[in-house]
Order: structure tokens, then sequence, then C-alpha cells
């Protein structure tokens, strides 16, 4: 009787858990969307800020943000899926792994803003990149890579070892058992990994301070070689985030209508992020059926 008890128990208090979560989280985004209500429309999303005037928009910083984003999931999902792989397949019980992983613990345990400071350091003023795209995509990507690589293992690591030893038994490599066995089974986790990642893109400011930058020229898209410095797409110019100016607005306050901005920024970047884990998700799922044959 008291096990019964027990279990009653503790199956309504994880019910109570799953509920005050899914509660505080609709709070937080009705929240955010109603304060910002005022700003959802299409003037304030494509039309660029004004400088202290009322009225100005935040074009520039949606697209300064989804490029970065691109630029950064580039750069990192490739190293960290083929970290993850190292890790689940080829590292060995030993020094150097324990080594790796304490590197990989200590990586993601850094405050944004030491990164951020770091990026400043190296790609800013010794590569002499100044603030621009690459130097906040390669520090973004300093900060995803621990999450980027532990999510990748771990997916790998849960794909059962009766899938690899099937493959191995009809004469595949270790190489197609990766590519075609392991990744496909492991896509799931793969695409959260991703999410975590994006998620945090859309969201740094601290890093990006010091690397991208706190403005961003005028963008010309009758110019779209990224070669060219006039060109939108050129990694080497400021690009000012969606993030980093709901920063700059609260704490400058110099538009007339500040929080007006900053408030409907806010909900600007949280629709974005929305739809976007909608999007990877639903591709993803496409994806898996796909390379499973639809099961």
């Amino acid at each position: 009787m008291k096990s019964k008890f027990y279990d009653k128990l503790a199956t309504i208090y994880f019910y109570l858990v799953a509920v005050l979560i899914v509660l505080f989280l609709v709070a937080l985004i009705g929240y955010i969307l109603y304060q910002g209500r005022s700003e959802l429309n299409l003037h304030f999303i494509l039309t660029p800020p004004k400088f202290m005037e009322k009225g100005g928009g935040i074009a520039p910083q949606i697209f300064n943000s989804l490029l970065l984003l691109v630029i950064t999931l580039i750069i990192s999902v490739p190293i960290g899926i083929g970290a993850g792989l190292y890790m689940a397949e080829y590292a060995r019980p030993g020094k150097i792994t324990e080594l790796i992983r304490l590197s990989t613990e200590t990586l993601s345990s850094l405050p944004s803003i030491v990164v951020g400071l770091f990026g400043l350091l190296i790609f800013v003023n010794m590569l002499h990149w100044g603030y621009s795209l690459i130097s906040g995509a390669l520090a973004l990507t300093v900060l995803n890579l621990p999450v980027m690589a532990r999510v990748s293992e771990d997916s790998i690591r849960s794909v059962s070892a009766s899938l690899k030893e099937a493959s191995f038994a009809l004469g595949s490599t270790k190489w197609q058992t990766i590519v075609r066995v392991l990744i496909p089974s492991a896509l799931p986790g793969l695409i959260t990994g991703i999410i975590l990642t994006s998620g945090r893109i859309f969201g740094e400011a601290a890093a990006l301070l010091y690397t991208a930058g706190m403005s961003t020229p005028p963008l010309n898209f009758n110019v779209l070689n990224p070669a060219n410095p006039a060109s939108p797409f050129y990694p080497f110019r400021a690009a000012e985030t969606l993030a980093v100016y709901i920063w700059k607005v609260n704490s400058e306050g110099l538009a007339p209508d500040a929080r007006q901005i900053a408030d409907g920024s806010a909900a600007v970047l949280l629709i974005i992020v929305l739809l976007f884990n909608i999007l990877a998700r639903w591709l993803g799922n496409t994806l898996y059926k796909k390379m499973t044959g639809g099961k």
C-alpha cells in the first residue's frame, strides 16, 4: 500500500512540476508579446533605426542576427558533430580523452563576457578583423562548441549497438556506418543541439559587444557579392544584432520611445526564436523520415 501511495504522490508531483513549467513559459512569452504588441508591425520590422528620433525600426538588426546565425552554424555544426563523433566512436579511455572532456567542460562554463574579451584580443585586435560578422561568429563558435559536441556525442552513443553491428555484418566500413546509420539515427538529437546553439546565438549580447560591434553600416542589397565591402554579406563589416540593440537601447535611452523600441525588439526576437525552433524541428523530422525510409 505504501509503495502505491508513494508512486501516486511522485506521479502527482512530476505532473505539477511539468504544469508549472509550462504555465511559467506561457506567462513569460505572453508578457513579452503583450509588452511589445504596439510595435509588432511591418513598419517597425522593415525600417532602419533612427538616431535620437521617434519611430525607428529594427530591419538591419534582424538581418544581422539571421546572417550571424547562418555563419556561426556553418562553422560550429560540422566541428561540433565531428567532435561528438570522435568522442563517441574513436576516442579510447585514457588521460588524453579525460583531458579533452575537462577542456570542453571548462570551456562551456566560461562566462560569455570572457569569451567576448578573448574574441576582442584575438579576432578583433591580433588578426585585425575589427568589429565584424566573422569575429562575432567565431566568438559564438567558441561558446557553442562544447554544447554541440556534448549533445552530438550523447545522441550518437544513444544509437542502438545492434544497428551498428548489423551494418558491419553487411560489409559496411566504419565511415559508411557513421554516414548511413549513426548520423541518420541520431538526427533528432543533433537537431536538438542545433536548436540549443541557435537560441544562444540569437540571444547572446555580451560576447558580441566586443566582437561584432554596436553599429551597422547602411545595407545596400544591390551589391550581393560577399567579397565587396559595400555588400551586406561582407563578413568583415560591423554587425549589431537584435540582442545587442536591445541592450544598447535600454542602457543609452537616447530615443524618445526607447522603452517601446526595446519591448518591440524583445517581442520580435522571441517570435523569431520560436519560428526557428518550429522550422528546425519540422525540417529535422522530415529529414529523419527520409533517411530512415519513413519509419
